[in-house]
């Protein structure tokens, strides 16, 4: 009889059965819920996240995309990104934001630190190495030139 993937993954039994199932190849059907123009948005991260090769991380670690009004947030019980309209408005940032929260639900599943300065700093490092595969393989220069510019926002920022 084959499992299906617990409905939250929250208790121990349930992590560990969302741990087994993906490390036996189980991917989610991702969904996008939300309003028409919070969709499209989505979609256009979603192409990037394709493009640098990163869509299966993503649908192997996260259920859904939801959109919401209040804090953009990863819901590790719910195998859920809450995106608000802001996260989304540029395609560039939020697929780098998802792959972020994708890689921090990796760390929640195998019981690694995935929050606070140690989690954070090594989610920033999987978004920074995003946008340079991105930026390496996208044929877009307007798509290379954002990744360049984000880049430096990044490394700037840790310089402080």
């Amino acid at each position: 009889m084959e499992e299906k993937f617990p409905s939250r993954v929250y208790t121990y039994k349930e992590v560990r059965l969302a741990k087994f199932l993906i490390d036996n190849g189980y991917r989610h059907r991702l969904r996008v819920i939300g309003g028409k123009a919070f969709k499209d948005k989505v979609k256009g991260a979603l192409k990037l996240i394709r493009t640098a090769g990163y869509y299966d991380l993503l649908r192997t670690y996260i259920k859904q995309i939801l959109e919401i009004r209040g804090f953009s947030q990863l819901r590790e019980a719910e195998a859920s990104i809450w995106a608000n309209a802001y996260t989304v408005e540029n395609p560039l940032e939020a697929a780098s934001f998802f792959i972020q929260k994708a890689w921090q639900m990796k760390r929640y599943l195998e019981g690694k630190l995935y929050f606070g300065h140690v989690g954070e700093t090594e989610a920033i490092d999987m978004r920074i190495k995003f946008l340079e595969t991105l930026r390496d393989k996208s044929r877009d220069q307007a798509v290379k030139d954002r990744c360049e510019e984000l880049l430096k926002l990044w490394d700037e920022s840790r310089l402080l």
